[in-house]
């Protein structure tokens, strides 16, 4: 999708009867498709090929012959099994690059396991970094590495065909859930390599920075990030406590992590005093890092994120107009934007058959027989 917004002509390949799974991960259903669904598969043109038949590998073979990119999340070995293996594809299309998608990687003692985004929350660690400290672990409220896995297949692809225009010949680019996952780690996985220190949960505190977390105000949270000492002054000055400011156990941030316990209770008391609208307009008004914990209807009615036009709508075939967040880039030369609505089941195929060389008879054929 991410490709697709750029400008790539995207062709998705989806199994004749089911299709993608995320087509019934509902509801909301609208106009018989998930919205999960509709959420992701923007930009690209369908079309359904059984690989079961040797005409649905036939037409397969043709579509990577005529590509820039073929990605694929099979588990490991799949397309190997299909006679595909990348040595294949390399003939096939000197120029082709081979993006993998997998659970765990190509090889090691996990790569046949079947993987979702939550079991690869829990094994890479981020559950355990996340939640309340005496609380349970607790994932994110986004299937949030399979999003940087896209993020970071994106960039791969990217990069590949940048060195194609090189060395004139298309790579192999593997990546998955378990690598993006821990490579989502940073900060907390240079803490630990470099003390090994087993790193701890902090709810929504900051691991390294004091204060930089939620507040309870009078009417609700407030989410305060203060990232150096200059700005900790200023908070105390706001809150009426300059002495805090000069105070040894809380003048530096180091001195503030090391006696967070005694210093958090002071500064929540002051924030209990007011409402969440109170403090959010001081801080802001004194150049502090401050906001309010916004619901999902709220960030889409926030005038940033409507001044911004985050949302786009686009007319689909059974659903009518629907909404949809735009890719957050704004180039000033040329245009990322949402020029297809995701695409029915097979919506395509015909289209792409006759684009390929097929004739109609032969595509009837395809159809009658189940191999499209």
């Amino acid at each position: 999708m991410l490709l697709g917004d750029l400008g790539a002509e995207v062709i998705k390949v989806e199994e004749p009867t089911r299709g993608d799974e995320t087509r019934t991960w509902g509801p909301p259903y609208v106009g018989g498709e998930s919205a999960y669904y509709l959420g992701l598969n923007r930009n690209k043109r369908g079309i359904t090929l059984n690989l079961k038949y040797p005409e649905g590998l036939a037409v397969l073979d043709r579509l990577i012959r005529r590509s820039d990119v073929l990605i694929q999340n099979f588990k490991a070995g799949t397309l190997e099994r299909l006679g595909r293996g990348d040595d294949v594809l390399a003939r096939m299309n000197p120029r082709l690059v081979r993006l993998a998608i997998s659970g765990f990687g190509a090889d090691g003692p996990y790569r046949d396991r079947p993987a979702y985004d939550f079991i690869l929350q829990a094994m890479v660690g981020l559950m355990s970094i996340t939640g309340e400290p005496n609380g349970e672990p607790m994932k994110l409220g986004v299937a949030v590495v399979d999003v940087v896995t896209a993020l970071y297949s994106a960039v791969g692809v990217l990069g590949a065909l940048q060195a194609r225009e090189r060395t004139g010949r298309g790579q192999r680019v593997d990546t998955s859930l378990l690598e993006s996952g821990v490579a989502m780690l940073v900060n907390v996985a240079s803490s630990y390599l470099n003390s090994g220190k087993q790193p701890a949960r902090h709810g929504n505190a900051h691991a390294n920075i004091v204060p930089y977390q939620t507040f309870r105000a009078a009417n609700g949270f407030v989410a305060v990030a203060i990232g150096n000492d200059g700005q900790f002054a200023k908070l105390c000055q706001l809150l009426g406590a300059p002495e805090m400011a000069v105070d040894p156990r809380y003048a530096t941030n180091q001195a503030r992590v090391a006696n967070r316990a005694m210093l958090l209770p002071i500064l929540q008391e002051y924030f209990s005093r007011q409402s969440v609208g109170h403090w959010t307009d001081l801080l802001i008004e004194a150049g502090l890092p401050a906001g309010p914990i916004n619901t999902i209807d709220q960030v889409f009615a926030d005038p940033q994120v409507l001044a911004r036009r985050m949302v786009e709508r686009i007319a689909h075939p059974t659903a009518g107009e629907i909404g949809m967040v735009r890719s957050p880039w704004t180039f000033s030369e040329t245009r990322a934007g949402i020029d297809r609505p995701p695409p029915l089941l097979g919506e395509h195929t015909d289209e792409l058959l006759a684009e390929l060389g097929y004739s109609q008879a032969e595509i009837d054929h395809f159809r009658e027989i189940g191999a499209v």
